[in-house]
């Protein structure tokens, strides 16, 4: 009778917990939210993506009104088979990079700016052993600033998507198809799973180095060279590897072409890359080499969504597995640092 008596008791005391942390971390991811915004590194960043995204809008749709004035008959069905709506997101003029260059060259400083100094500035104003003081479990902070940062960029690009979806139809006045609109969702979705990896980068650092500093520059010289010196190395490795003399028969080039390529995915950048193209290009029908007879009888036409989601699966994969390995490595060393007050 003893244990019935204090079942409800006990029940009672876990639902308060519960309640009490949920609270608690929503406070958290709250205030972080809030410094993010009232921040100017941060509302510089942000201005610099819209104006850049306008821009590559203004000429993306430029170039595709020419081609709607040259080919006026019938625009309706000109829209559904060249993708007008994907185009948006990939064509130019030439004046200036398409939507998803701005997106894959700027999305890393923004996770990288709201990340590198995540803890080590809560350590060096002294305001961390105070919120440690407080009745909040530890990895609390961590978390809350991550999903504060997350939500932050979620918003950002859902909100870019969808601007751009709407300039589109009011200036070209042709409404995206379905499939259309569901493959800029999963466009949205992979940038935000990109821009998540350097934040949690930039938060890995963060927990290892004293100084934000430091923390900035090894999260910036990781960005540079994935980004630029990466494929640079690749390309001089390949040339070597792959000279005509050096394979014999064909399965041995394709094996050594496919080596390269593997290669060259181990870099972030390469594998966001490779993900919006075949997502926003339904005529890519292939991310690896070709021999004559695996063409033979395939019939040039875009590919469904499925089809594109299935080809670049390994890549959303890859990109999420890296996302969630830096996430946790800065989660371990956050929880196994001593927290003194000074």
């Amino acid at each position: 009778m003893r244990l019935n008596i204090f079942k409800p008791i006990l029940r009672f005391e876990r639902l308060d917990k519960k309640n009490h942390n949920r609270s608690v971390f929503s406070a958290i991811v709250q205030k972080e939210f809030a410094d993010n915004i009232r921040s100017w590194r941060i509302m510089i960043l942000l201005a610099i993506i819209l104006l850049t995204c306008i821009g590559s809008l203004y000429t993306a749709v430029t170039s595709i009104q020419d081609v709607i004035d040259q080919l006026s008959k019938e625009s309706q069905q000109i829209g559904q088979d060249l993708y007008l709506f994907l185009q948006l997101f990939t064509v130019s003029d030439g004046t200036l990079p398409s939507f998803i260059t701005f997106v894959a060259f700027l999305s890393p400083l923004l996770g990288i700016a709201l990340g590198f100094d995540a803890i080590n500035m809560e350590r060096n104003k002294g305001t961390l052993s105070r919120i440690m003081a407080q009745p909040i479990p530890r990895d609390f902070v961590i978390t809350g600033k991550f999903f504060a940062s997350l939500l932050l960029c979620t918003i950002l690009f859902l909100s870019l998507g969808l601007l751009v979806t709407a300039l589109g139809i009011l200036i070209l006045g042709i409404p995206p198809t379905f499939e259309e609109f569901l493959r800029i969702l999963f466009f949205l979705f992979i940038c935000i799973v990109y821009i998540a990896f350097w934040l949690n980068l930039g938060i890995l650092f963060s927990a290892i180095f004293k100084q934000a500093a430091t923390s900035a520059l090894s999260s910036i010289a990781i960005w540079l060279f994935f980004s630029t010196f990466y494929s640079m190395i690749i390309n001089l490795l390949s040339k070597s590897y792959l000279t005509p003399h050096s394979f014999t028969t064909v399965e041995d080039a394709m094996n050594r072409s496919e080596f390269i390529l593997n290669l060259l995915r181990l870099s972030p950048n390469y594998l966001f890359n490779e993900s919006i193209t075949t997502l926003l290009s339904p005529t890519v029908r292939s991310l690896g080499p070709l021999t004559v007879e695996q063409t033979v009888g395939a019939v040039a036409s875009p590919l469904p969504l499925s089809q594109s989601l299935l080809l670049i699966w390994p890549q959303i994969t890859g990109l999420i597995a890296a996302t969630l390995i830096c996430f946790a490595l800065a989660y371990i060393i956050f929880i196994r640092q001593e927290i003194r007050a000074h």
